[in-house]
């Protein structure tokens, strides 16, 4: 719903776009793309898709027309090889894509490449492509991670209303901002090891993944901030992670 609400956290995301410098193109991993592959959209005009069900009727009027980069495509799939990689024209932007940049930039101009997450392969595969994918920050493109860093929809509060997260979520997204700010990647991609608070906020891997493609694109001595912070519904983290 935040895609068409105004708060906080949609405030925060349009403060972002008009301080960043302005991208050529913006690469982004979705935890909504998780497919069995590895997967780029190649298509010129990628389709708004609204992959999801019983939200009110303005969320799936919302549309957001940005243009694809079929080169940009291209050009992470050489990066990824050897790697297997598909070049994918049916898929679109899912809403983990314009839910966020209908705010970052609103005016849809900027070209989107959606990059899928394969479910068959472990955390520290996903953190390698990040790594391979570094190299596109320099050429002006913005890589997005769109996820939750905590993300229980089990123990969300569907209708409630909830003042302070829940103890384990609070813990584990301090334990992990001091280890992204730290550089400590290593018990981030190896996750399950973190212990409870860990196996709470991640139930599922989807949401948590896009995290690793965006940290393993940081280079040595690189500003690490958090324009976005909060938790909504007690259970699932609104804490946005900004490299450089």
């Amino acid at each position: 719903m935040n895609a068409v609400l105004q708060n906080g956290y949609t405030e925060a995301w349009a403060a972002m776009g008009r301080e960043m410098p302005r991208p050529k193109a913006i690469l982004c991993i979705s935890a909504h793309w998780f497919v069995p592959e590895t997967g780029v959209t190649v298509a010129t005009a990628p389709r708004t898709i609204h992959d999801f069900g019983g939200f009110p009727r303005e969320l799936y009027q919302v549309n957001y027309p940005s243009p694809g980069d079929p080169d940009l495509a291209r050009q992470v799939q050489e990066l990824l090889f050897p790697l297997p990689v598909t070049l994918d024209e049916n898929w679109g932007l899912d809403h983990g894509t314009w839910s966020v940049l209908c705010h970052v930039y609103p005016k849809a101009g900027i070209p989107v490449v959606q990059l899928s997450i394969d479910e068959t392969q472990p955390p520290g595969y996903h953190y390698e492509i990040g790594q391979r994918l570094a190299p596109l920050r320099e050429e002006g493109v913005l890589i997005v991670g769109s996820g939750n860093l905590v993300h229980n929809l089990h123990a969300y509060a569907w209708g409630r209303h909830i003042l302070e997260p829940f103890d384990w979520a609070v813990k584990f997204e301090q334990q992990a901002r001091e280890m992204i700010l730290a550089g400590e990647h290593t018990p981030l991609i190896n996750y399950e090891r973190l212990g409870r608070e860990a196996r709470l906020s991640i139930p599922t891997p989807d949401h948590y993944l896009p995290l690793l493609y965006v940290i393993a694109s940081r280079q040595a001595g690189e500003a690490v901030s958090f324009p976005v912070e909060g938790v909504d519904g007690g259970s699932i983290s609104m804490l946005t992670v900004k490299i450089g």
